[in-house]
């Protein structure tokens, strides 16, 4: 019992059992730009619902929840973009550490996208009589 009653302090923000440097860096870092890092989402959790939660702090330009390509499931995380910072900061401090479809979401600033060079092919390597090497384990072909 003193276990759920710690718990819930601690999700309330009321408890002073968060004493790392990182929790404090996490809770106090200000917002750059109204784009905001949602974590921990339910599966089931769509565009619309994450919508109804966030559109009490301002006005949304747009709440999208991150699917996987090949399944086409929620891959538990989502980006929510507010018209202004302060609406956004807003939305942080209420949204953060609490539940939304059952689940313990986490609300932080976005950071941008980092660029990454596309793969470079793998050169085929040729040997002293001119033949390529196929990498390819196993045998194939008639």
């Amino acid at each position: 019992m003193a276990f759920s009653g710690a718990f819930r302090r601690l999700l309330n923000g009321s408890s002073s059992i968060i004493t790392s440097p990182f929790a404090s860096a996490r809770f106090s870092s200000t917002l750059t730009a109204p784009k905001l890092f949602i974590s921990g989402l339910n599966r089931n959790t769509t565009d619309e619902k994450l919508k109804e939660a966030f559109a009490p702090f301002g006005q949304l330009v747009e709440a999208k929840v991150i699917m996987d390509r090949a399944t086409q499931r929620s891959k538990g995380f989502a980006f929510v973009t507010y018209a202004s910072i302060e609406e956004a900061e807003k939305a942080r401090e209420g949204m953060n550490a609490k539940f939304l479809d059952g689940w313990v979401i986490f609300v932080d600033p976005a950071k941008p996208k980092e660029y990454r060079p596309p793969p470079q092919p793998e050169s085929q390597q040729s040997s002293e009589f001119g033949f390529r090497t196929n990498k390819t384990i196993g045998w194939c072909g008639n």
